[in-house]
């Protein structure tokens, strides 16, 4: 009996810690579960919405470019793209393998994308392809379950509607490169496209625009369930530019097959109203990605389509410098108007012969008559007269020898020649025979087209700093401070040497014997002047003139001439001003000057109607449809030809 009640009691003390350490636990479990649900609700709520909730940038659409007429030249279109959200697939190698069985990924874009997923943040949307067709999306929406981290996203890609004849100006957009890359969450989206050159380059910040946000609900292997909030960002600045489309287009398909370039200025505002450069190059392929077949053809090609050859080409002037020199000698008092030299087809400086384009020489010469006839002795002696001092001065006062200023990048200073500049750069002092060559545009003078029309707008304008511009609106600080330090001042030349030297250029395309005559416009309304210009890239040995000098066709295309032409138009009252120049393509007279005047022409025929900056109204750019539009010579030469 004894030992019955100690067992009772031993039963009952150990149910009663029993049902103690149950009560302890339940407390426990109940604080907890209080704790969780009631004091940290707020904190798990949060957390469940963000696992349930996913927050993403939206890229903003770049802002169009359009022409002075309103017409879009840079655009946007919709663009199926496929990305890759890293931390959400287990295995991204496995992931790629399942995607490529669906669409083709090569071995260097694999590389790529590796490259690009191991630099980004595991939360950043990767780029795997972009354009792809409808049939590819529908193909990886089918297999989306079996592709943990792969979504479809619908984007913009830039479209530039007249592609090559705009490429030079408009530049292009590219993916950011590693070195590119600021922090700034806009430039790690997906597909974003910053401007790599030209005017996209230049105001890439503008255009951008801000980006907005997107809230969309997503399932436990993060796919999308239904979207919850969106906020668009604000589009990029509408850039409207100076430039005619259909001038540029002309101009373009007047160069065709050939290397060069044509610039057209109003000679009053420096509205630049054509830049054409050629050959060029598809901007679209650059936003597609280039392959590396297509890259190397590019780079290799000795015609250099890369090169904005309007403001990054140099070239020897040729006999289009001669008004430099001449109005050196007239504000120096060395020549009048009447001043007369003697040309008997070449003259001598100690044991040199310098010889004139035309053989037999040009016999009594004024200056009228030596740009109108191009004669090459006459010039050799008034440069001798003057010095090469003051025919650097006024070259400059005209716009050579620095960057203009044009708002793209790459501009070229060219280089105008001095007894200074020699000593530093070369170690020797200047030679009386190299300013006898830089008097027909030769030796070490070099200059770029967008020079050569800035000086034939400043010598028919009255003598007024024009520079050249590619936007109409002051769409940022940057733009307005630079058109303030433009401020168009007089750069001090005789409006009588001015004028003269106009007259003379009339007669180069409107008198017979002038070296332009059979290039003039026969419509007197829109007649021009000009300047020829058959710039040397080759030495003639004394060999050769005693023999025979080879013609442009009979010698290989890098040893050829290049032709030039600068103009103006109309002759009675300027407002236009054009440079041609046409790499290795021989005369002046027979090739630059005919697509000057049919450019000019064309120019003239249309300038009635340019709508003003109000009339080119965003209203009017949509009214457009979209599918209905579409060296650097740094050689030194030694002895020019003239004309």
């Amino acid at each position: 009996m004894q030992w019955d009640n100690e067992r009772h009691k031993n039963f009952s003390r150990r149910a009663a810690m029993l049902a103690g350490g149950k009560a302890l636990l339940i407390s426990a479990l109940v604080g907890r579960m209080y704790f969780l649900q009631v004091v940290e609700s707020k904190r798990y709520k949060t957390l469940a919405d963000e696992n349930r909730v996913s927050f993403r940038l939206l890229a903003p659409l770049r802002g169009r470019i359009v022409d002075r007429f309103g017409v879009p030249i840079a655009d946007n279109q919709q663009n199926y793209r496929v990305l890759l959200i890293p931390e959400q697939t287990e295995d991204i190698e496995k992931t790629l393998l399942r995607l490529g069985s669906l669409i083709t990924i090569t071995k260097s874009e694999k590389r790529y994308i590796m490259r690009e997923i191991s630099r980004k943040r595991s939360f950043v949307p990767v780029t795997l392809r972009e354009n792809l067709s409808w049939k590819d999306v529908a193909r990886i929406e089918v297999n989306s379950p079996d592709l943990p981290g792969i979504m479809i996203d619908v984007g913009q890609s830039r479209f530039y509607p007249y592609a090559i004849d705009t490429a030079h100006i408009l530049g292009y957009v590219a993916a950011v490169s590693e070195g590119e890359a600021t922090g700034d969450p806009l430039l790690e989206l997906p597909g974003f496209r910053i401007g790599k050159s030209g005017v996209e380059k230049v105001y890439d910040k503008v255009l951008r625009g801000t980006s907005g946000s997107l809230q969309v609900e997503v399932n436990a292997y993060g796919r999308v369930i239904r979207e919850l909030e969106r906020n668009e960002g604000q589009p990029g600045t509408r850039l409207h530019l100076t430039i005619d489309t259909q001038l540029q287009k002309m101009a373009s398909d007047k160069l065709s097959g050939e290397s060069g370039s044509v610039v057209v200025m109003d000679i009053h505002s420096g509205e630049v109203l054509a830049m054409v450069s050629t050959p060029g190059f598809d901007p679209n392929a650059f936003n597609k990605g280039l392959t590396t077949t297509e890259w190397n053809d590019l780079i290799s090609n000795e015609r250099s389509p890369l090169i904005n050859k309007a403001i990054s080409g140099h070239y020897a002037p040729g006999s289009t410098f001669k008004m430099v020199v001449a109005l050196a000698a007239l504000e120096k008092g060395v020549i009048s108007s009447e001043s007369e030299i003697y040309c008997s087809g070449d003259t001598k400086l100690g044991d040199a012969t310098f010889h004139c384009w035309k053989k037999g020489g040009h016999g009594i010469t004024n200056l009228k008559k030596a740009i109108a006839e191009s004669c090459d002795v006459y010039f050799y002696e008034i440069a001798k007269r003057t010095g090469i001092e003051r025919i650097a001065e006024i070259a400059k006062r005209l716009g050579f020898g620095s960057r203009l200023g044009l708002d793209l990048p790459g501009e070229k200073p060219g280089l105008i020649p001095s007894n200074e500049w020699k000593k530093k750069v070369i170690g020797a002092p200047w030679q009386q025979g190299e300013t006898l060559l830089a008097g027909i545009g030769q030796g070490y003078v070099l200059t770029t087209p967008v020079q050569l029309v800035v000086m034939m707008a400043r010598l028919v304008n009255g003598g007024v700093a024009v520079t050249p511009h590619l936007t109409r609106d002051v769409i940022s600080e940057d733009v307005f401070v630079r058109r303030a330090k433009k401020v168009n001042k007089n750069i001090g030349l005789a409006p009588a040497h001015l004028s003269l030297i106009r007259d003379a250029m009339h007669s180069v395309v409107n008198v017979p014997g002038g070296t332009a005559f059979n290039s003039r416009i026969k419509n007197s309304e829109f007649r021009m002047g000009g300047k020829t210009g058959t710039a040397q890239v080759r030495r003639i040995s004394m060999q050769e003139r005693e023999t025979r000098v080879l013609k442009n066709n009979e010698l290989p295309w890098k040893e050829r001439d290049h032709a030039l032409f600068v103009g103006f138009a109309p002759v009675d009252s300027p407002r236009y001003a054009i440079s041609v120049v046409v790499e290795h393509g021989g005369a002046g007279s027979k090739v630059a000057a005919p697509i000057a005047r049919d450019v000019l022409e064309m120019v003239q025929q249309r300038a009635d109607n340019w709508p003003s900056n109000e009339q080119a109204t965003e209203e009017t750019a949509l009214s457009v449809d979209i599918n209905s539009i579409y060296k650097d010579q740094s050689e030194k030469k030694e002895f020019g030809r003239g004309n």
